[in-house]
């Protein structure tokens, strides 16, 4: 417990730390967030580079004004600062800025198709849906296999690559999942991917704000040959998503989403292209979103993304050891098998819904939670054991309950007093689940 003192002290840098809010009967509490993986609160810190820049705020690109300029300057450094936050090399690849990690994996999978037509993609059953569903329309999809706990198999990934004789491009795999936490092994993966003449997408989405990533050289048969992220899960808002890949992908055909600040030079007979990264950010860039970015990587360093990793590890083992102890508590990740994971925890309560669950956390203790399947049902079903006849029933009767888990996931923030705060109002619930059940259906209407 080392770093406990430590990081209560990061709280400080959180905007809206101490922000009060209604309890179902009436007094107010202190909010208590646990629902990191979704989206984070800013740090303080990205606010005010935000003010600190604005007045100096312009149109990037195509600017001859001072403050165009200076803008324009900044919103380039901005990728060097970026790569090497992840250990891209800036000789070799492209940091292209997008809105978020959804657009990022739309731009490689329209990219990709001129260079791979008839290729076979290797998503997993692990997937985010923004890492499947791009590449279904394009390419031959096939799926990693889960093992009954929900890790990746290995064993089946190297399976497919053999099966496939060649046809795989591209494997495209979660970092960490947003469902059940747990990282891969993302540098062994690319060395398996690599030896069969395939390259590696990572969804970075929970990795990047949780631990450290480094893509390595080209040179290693290991490194990571795409890598996308979102800034909202790392502390910066305004909606900034990063795409890393390989400067020679982007510098052939044309960019998919074609438009002002695409072009060199456009007749109606003839366009020639800016050179990448700027032929792939269509129109009026999010200069903001990059200053955030920024300034949010600047505290992540400072604090040390290993101390960070570190820190919420053990929050999470403290949370599942105690979680264990109440009874009627499912939990669908493993906590003494040691296997590496980010501060994600998916629970039930036996006999009350998911939404149910989350929704007394909000009224009774003013702590968010996240419900649902996450943009990640085939994955939720896998995990909950849901017969595919169930899930057939439930996809065509609306007047059905959704399948679902109840998430907590942590940031570098929260701390173990808020984590006893969960575990108390947890036990109350679980061991009083008729009346909770009772109350709940009348105030909410819940079936």
């Amino acid at each position: 417990m080392q770093y406990i003192k430590h990081f209560n002290s990061y709280r400080g840098l959180i905007a809206g730390i101490d922000t009060k809010i209604p309890l179902i009967n009436g007094a107010y509490t202190t909010a208590i967030n646990f629902d990191n993986a979704a989206t984070t609160p800013p740090f303080l810190a990205v606010l005010e580079e935000i003010m600190n820049f604005s007045p100096w705020y312009a149109s990037i690109h195509r600017g001859a004004g001072y403050k165009s300029q200076c803008s324009s300057t900044l919103y380039e450094e901005a990728r060097s600062i970026i790569g090497n936050f992840v250990g891209a090399d800036p000789n070799k690849q492209e940091v292209i800025f997008l809105k978020n990690t959804t657009e990022a994996i739309n731009k490689l999978s329209n990219r990709l198709v001129n260079l791979y037509p008839d290729a076979v993609i290797l998503s997993t059953c692990m997937e985010h849906h923004s890492n499947d569903l791009p590449w279904r329309n394009k390419y031959t999809v096939d799926y990693i296999n889960i093992d009954k706990e929900g890790k990746l198999s290995l064993r089946d990934l190297e399976e497919k690559l053999q099966h496939y004789q060649g046809r795989v491009k591209l494997v495209a795999v979660t970092g960490a999942s947003n469902v059940t936490g747990y990282m891969n092994p993302v540098h062994k993966i690319a060395a398996m991917a690599h030896g069969y003449g395939a390259e590696i997408l990572v969804d970075g989405a929970q990795l990047v704000p949780h631990a450290s990533v480094d893509m390595l050289s080209p040179k290693n048969p290991g490194h990571i040959d795409y890598l996308v992220f979102s800034s909202h899960k790392m502390y910066a808002p305004f909606g900034t998503g990063v795409l890393i890949g390989p400067k020679k992908v982007f510098q052939q055909g044309a960019p998919d989403c074609p438009g002002g600040g695409t072009v060199e030079f456009v007749t109606h007979d003839y366009v020639k292209w800016l050179s990448p990264p700027l032929k792939e950010e269509a129109g009026t860039p999010n200069v903001m979103g990059v200053v955030a970015t920024m300034a949010a990587i600047k505290v992540l360093k400072e604090i040390g993304m290993n101390h960070i990793e570190a820190y919420e590890r053990q929050l999470t083992d403290y949370t599942l050891t105690h979680l264990e102890r109440i009874p009627n508590i499912q939990l669908f990740n493993y906590h003494q098998d040691n296997h590496p994971k980010v501060s994600i925890i998916p629970f039930n309560i036996e006999g009350m819904s998911h939404d149910m669950v989350a929704s007394i956390l909000s009224h009774e203790a003013g702590i968010a939670v996240r419900n649902g399947c996450f943009c990640a049902q085939p994955y939720v079903q896998r995990l909950l054991k849901v017969p595919k006849e169930e899930v057939q029933r439930i996809m065509e009767d609306d007047t059905l309950p959704h399948l679902g888990v109840v998430r907590i996931s942590y940031g570098l923030y929260n701390t173990y007093q808020e984590v006893d705060a969960l575990l108390r109002i947890l036990r109350e619930i679980a061991e009083n689940r008729s009346y909770y059940k009772e109350k709940y259906n009348k105030i909410l209407d819940f079936g």
